[in-house]
């Protein structure tokens, strides 16, 4: 199979380097400085599961690319994701399957609604990766956990999701095929959601959320929050949630920043809007009340 990496930022970059390290068939969408580099000297990977590459991989434009993808993964930012549409409908073929690899919840429906016509799941990872230099990706840590699956009524050809995380298991990255992706995309924005904002809104790595006090306190009531709006919209967890958001932030390299935060610090655009202003809107509009949410969002209300 070939795969198609639409975003090759800390996310797309991670899942595009292990895999071309394993000799599967990737082509990177990138731009700018980021895209030159690829192009010229390869896609480099610092990587604390992998170590060290410099991998060969093809890279253009979304503009660019004409071929056709068995498998696109699309790893852009949820502000992005319109602008990539006309990619997913030429990059295409009829058994082609997409994979939206992001933060924000409802990505997989929101996609599909905009491409009637090719098969889109739903899913979303654990890792802290990002780009350290153009053409760089560092990932840190030792978690690397991509979880995707089709919501109900989605229909794939037999065996495909099972083929794809064989690939993806052979080239290193831990992988779940959900029974349930709508609880699993909710838990993941829950968790990131709460890691992202706590992080911002203090300043500060993760090393000291994961420190008794205000800061991890913050982090709790966030996270407790979530798992209200997730259990009235009819989210049927496995494990509690809070539980569940602390044992994943506590394995989490103590110096690693979550993107937005990186995103925020140089003054780039972030993904505030899904990752907060989002939760308390639809906790509004399931009658829930989030006072640790309102509280950090005064911050960064303009």
């Amino acid at each position: 199979m070939n795969y198609l990496i639409a975003g090759t930022g800390g996310v797309g970059g991670s899942i595009a380097a292990f895999l071309a390290l394993n000799g599967k068939d990737v082509t990177c969408i990138a731009r700018g400085a980021h895209l030159e580099a690829i192009q010229n000297n390869g896609l480099t990977l610092k990587s604390d599961l992998k170590g060290n590459h410099t991998i060969p991989v093809k890279a253009c434009t979304a503009e660019e690319y004409t071929g056709k993808a068995d498998v696109i993964f699309v790893c852009v930012k949820g502000y992005s994701v319109d602008s990539i549409t006309d990619l997913i409908k030429r990059a295409s073929h009829e058994k082609t399957i997409v994979i939206p690899i992001l933060n924000v919840y409802g990505t997989g429906p929101r996609i599909q609604r905009l491409v009637p016509g090719v098969t889109v799941l739903d899913g979303c990872i654990y890792i802290v990766g990002f780009v350290s230099a153009p053409g760089e990706i560092t990932q840190m840590g030792t978690i690397f956990r991509l979880v995707y699956g089709a919501h109900k009524g989605t229909n794939v050809p037999a065996g495909l999701l099972e083929a794809v995380r064989d690939d993806l298991v052979e080239s290193g990255i831990k992988v779940d095929l959900s029974p349930d992706i709508q609880r699993d995309t909710f838990v993941k924005w829950s968790f990131i959601s709460a890691m992202a904002v706590t992080g911002a809104y203090f300043n500060v790595p993760m090393g000291e959320v994961q420190k008794p006090g205000k800061i991890r306190d913050t982090f709790i009531g966030l996270s407790t929050e979530s798992a209200m709006l997730g259990k009235k919209l009819g989210i049927e967890f496995s494990e509690d949630p809070v539980t569940y958001n602390l044992k994943v932030i506590d394995k989490l390299d103590p110096q690693s920043t979550a993107s937005m935060q990186k995103d925020m610090e140089k003054g780039h655009q972030s993904e505030i809007q899904g990752l907060l202003f989002d939760m308390i809107t639809a906790a509004e509009e399931q009658g829930i009340e989030v006072p640790t949410y309102q509280e950090v969002a005064k911050k960064f209300r303009i």
